[in-house]
């Protein structure tokens, strides 16, 4: 990475969806490749996630998804940093999200989608690049 700053992530599920085990499984694979994770787990609200992400000063938000809720919920996501002027924390995506969604999660400024099977190396890396970009 260049720098001796470590990348802080913070990893959340969005309302009732409890499917858990691949994000927290994700949470030690990440503090295993030298990163710091702030996992709130199950139950947030966008406002929590959102608000948690400023007090921590993470580069990066992962939200989590299996029961359809990612549209609305990425989008309240990005409304809140853009009501709040935040700027430098990239918002990335993961779980059960139809083929068809993935663009207007694009639109929305996901920057980056990860499906059931993704290896955890590609996930690393696309974190690293994002933050390596700014």
């Amino acid at each position: 990475m260049g720098s001796t700053r470590k990348i802080r992530v913070l990893l959340a599920k969005i309302g009732l969806d409890v499917h858990d085990i691949a994000l927290r499984q994700l949470a030690r694979v990440l503090r295993d490749a030298g990163m710091e994770v702030v996992y709130l787990g199950i139950h947030q609200s966008p406002e929590t996630i959102v608000t948690a992400a400023i007090q921590e000063g993470v580069d990066v938000i992962g939200l989590s998804f299996h029961c359809g809720t990612h549209l609305p919920a990425l989008a309240e996501t990005m409304n809140l940093l853009n009501m709040r002027n935040v700027s430098g924390i990239s918002v990335v995506c993961g779980g059960v999200i139809p083929a068809q969604d993935r663009p207007i999660l694009e639109q929305l400024n996901a920057k980056g989608i990860f499906g059931p099977g993704t290896p955890v190396e590609e996930i690393i890396q696309h974190i690293e690049n994002l933050v390596q970009k700014g």
